[in-house]
């Protein structure tokens, strides 16, 4: 309704209604032509207002000041989940600043767009056809009928696993001798970041003095691991349970590609750090394998460490490398390319191997529009990571194992950290948010909007084949 049809408002609050009623028209328009547009205005704002106020003086601990940059940064590597920092989380932010974090990583896990469908249905208690676009961007939903009953589930699975590994989180805290209210705070904090696989850390020396402490470490890696498989692989298996037959493709995709991807690690890390003195010899044998266990974990999207990654072996940073650029399931907490893209391109390459026309995946043929898709999110995984690996050896000094590393953790929201993030000058800082935000937007964003695209050629050219190979 125009303010035309309100003369009983005063002018001014007229005025603010149309303005009010101006922006919500603009934002419908933006969400109907380009989801994938708009949702690249939101993370702007919100990295935007969470910079903002890991700026105030307040945020930071007494006696402590934050440059615009490491604000910048912290902000972005909490909204993407990411979990780099250019400074020491324990040490350098106060309790407000460490709780903006927190809540940072919250809304980054469940993405904005969503939060925002979510308040949409909590204040209008239904969804317009702009919030089910919104929503249906951010989480890769097919129809839009689904919108609603899976915002019900992220919002149910995500504070119930939450709540259940604070409580046991905390009641691990208090065994390790911490004070009841720190114990908490400690147990909320590493829950939300553990489920969000933002790979924060609320303590100076992390994780590494719990290493033994399997009431810390395990829900931990179980939050991780069910924070990465998404969304709707959770909304199958609420539907139909553990019966694999009954799954759809995405989800077989995705829990098959991802346990084979874990148990690969698993392996190569045991194999690789087994005997190196500075993270695996010295344990007894249980250990070392849950050690390797927790890294497999975490290398993929978690970003948290229970050893100083610099100490481990060149071929275990390179495999590292490997399993954060692959990244967790679609329209999950964590990042990478999506285990279901690699899995869809290797079995494009059997298929082809094989001389089958088809893509099959457990009796069932792939569009070959999600093959294309696909091959365009890894060539530009690829080519951010160049060009970002490239930026950062002309600002910095460092090495090209070390700046490969830090942007493929960055690109693909893991966290994990050879230190090179607090070295960087501020170009180099923004250089890398920069990095993490379009990590964060490009792959399921960009890919998206290639699917969504609806314009269509009335006319087909001559084919003619190129040399391959």
């Amino acid at each position: 309704m125009s303010t035309q049809h309100k003369p009983w408002l005063p002018q001014e609050e007229r005025g603010r209604f149309w303005l009010l009623t101006s922006l919500r028209d603009l934002v419908d328009r933006i969400a109907q032509s380009s989801p994938a547009r708009l949702a690249l205005i939101v993370f702007a704002v919100v990295v935007a207002a969470f910079s903002f106020l890991l700026w105030l003086p307040v945020s930071s601990a007494p006696g402590v000041d934050t440059e615009l940059e490491d604000a910048v940064f912290t902000a972005t590597s909490a909204v993407t989940v990411t979990g780099l920092t250019t400074v020491p989380t324990g040490t350098h932010w106060s309790f407000f600043g460490q709780f903006v974090i927190m809540i940072a990583m919250q809304i980054g896990g469940l993405g904005t767009l969503t939060m925002t469908s979510i308040l949409a249905l909590a204040v209008g208690r239904k969804l317009g056809l702009r919030s089910r676009l919104l929503t249906q961007e951010a989480l890769n939903i097919g129809r839009l009928g689904e919108v609603g009953s899976l915002l019900q589930i992220i919002v149910i699975t995500s504070v119930s696993i939450e709540a259940v590994l604070a409580v046991v989180l905390t009641v691990g805290f208090l065994l390790e001798g911490q004070p009841i209210l720190t114990a908490l705070w400690h147990g909320i904090f590493y829950a939300i970041s553990a489920f969000n696989n933002g790979g924060f850390v609320p303590n100076e020396a992390g994780l590494e003095p719990y290493s033994t402490s399997w009431l810390i470490v395990v829900p931990i890696a179980l939050g991780v691991f069910i924070g990465s498989l998404g969304f709707p692989v959770v909304l199958v298996m609420r539907q139909v349970g553990l019966r694999f037959s009954r799954w759809n493709l995405n989800t077989k995709l995705t829990v098959t590609t991802t346990s084979a991807l874990l148990m690969i690690a698993w392996l190569l890390y045991a194999a690789f750090e087994w005997s190196n003195p500075d993270t695996l010899r010295d344990l007894p044998v249980g250990e070392k394998l849950f050690h390797a266990f927790f890294a497999s974990v975490n290398m993929r999207s978690g970003g948290f460490a229970l050893v100083d990654t610099n100490n481990e072996q060149s071929v275990t940073l390179l495999l590292t490398d490997a399993m954060m650029f692959a990244g967790g399931g679609a329209a999950s907490t964590a990042g990478g390319i999506k285990v279901t893209t690699l899995a869809v391109v290797f079995l494009a390459i059997v298929a082809e191997a094989r001389g089958d026309r088809s893509v099959i995946a457990f009796f069932r043929t792939i569009p070959e529009d999600a093959l294309r898709i696909s091959i365009s999110v890894i060539m530009m995984g690829a080519t951010i990571v160049l060009v970002a690996s490239a930026a950062l050896l002309i600002v910095s000094d460092a090495p090209l194992d070390r700046v490969l590393f830090e942007v493929i953790s960055g690109y693909a929201t893991c966290g994990l950290s050879v230190g090179l993030s607090g070295e960087l000058p501020p170009e180099g800082k923004y250089v890398l948010s920069a990095t993490m935000f379009v990590g964060r937007i490009g792959i399921t964003t960009v890919a998206a909007a290639l699917a969504l695209r609806s314009r269509r050629r009335l006319y087909n050219y001559p084919e003619e084949r190129p040399i391959i190979g």
